[in-house]
């Protein structure tokens, strides 16, 4: 039984350890910022205390203030054309101050990320235009933004990170190296998100909300 436990452990070891040195020659680390903006959507909800409200808003993306717009992308490229992968992004909205203002807000925002993440699925084509490679993604994951929310009648404040529900996006880019293990992109990106959000004292907000973003960033391959 010891043999066959030893037998079993080393033989799992070396596969790992396989997996993990193809890993490693396969992995892409992106990170990027950019100019990130969201469409109008509706918003609706219950207020704290009581009430209900219901309005369009043209929220605004602000990608350049504090705290920025930005992205963290993790792919292991499994053949030359496919890879899989996880992706973080930091988008914000802030709603209009005087649109905040008609619905009795003094803060109706996520702005310390409407935190997208997401698992992807890449293709990529190698060789197509010289040493420039397009590719495309798509994903499927989770929004978690930081619910930032004041009511002013109720005097409700919600300031917290919430699991508010699915999300998606979709990518389309070129890469460029810029050294054996180091490369740069250009990449425009959509996501959408459905969010429903619990308010302090019993209230609520529910809204889909859409960003389109051109990204710039760097890749270390290794």
């Amino acid at each position: 039984m010891r043999r066959l436990i030893l037998s079993t452990a080393l033989i799992a070891t070396t596969a790992l350890a396989g997996m993990t040195r193809e890993a490693a020659a396969e992995m892409e680390l992106s990170i990027y910022t950019g100019w990130q903006t969201a469409p109008h959507s509706r918003a609706t909800g219950d207020y704290p205390g009581g009430g209900s409200y219901d309005a369009l808003i043209g929220w605004e993306g602000r990608s350049f203030e504090m705290p920025p717009y930005y992205g963290v992308r993790g792919t292991w490229w499994r053949s030359e054309t496919l890879g899989f992968g996880l992706e973080f992004t930091h988008t914000k909205v802030y709603a209009p101050d005087a649109e905040k203002a008609a619905l009795g807000f003094s803060d109706l925002e996520f702005t310390d990320g409407l935190n997208i993440i997401t698992v992807n699925v890449m293709r990529r084509w190698p060789d197509q235009w010289g040493s420039v490679t397009p590719y495309v993604g798509g994903g499927l994951g989770v929004a978690v933004p930081h619910v930032d929310v004041d009511h002013i009648a109720s005097g409700s404040e919600t300031y917290e990170f919430q699991l508010t529900g699915p999300a998606a996006r979709l990518t389309a880019g070129v890469t460029y190296p810029i050294s054996e293990r180091v490369s740069m992109f250009g990449e425009y990106q959509f996501t959408y998100s459905s969010n429903s959000a619990e308010l302090s004292g019993g209230g609520s907000l529910d809204t889909n909300i859409k960003t389109n973003a051109l990204n710039v960033g760097l890749s270390l391959n290794f």
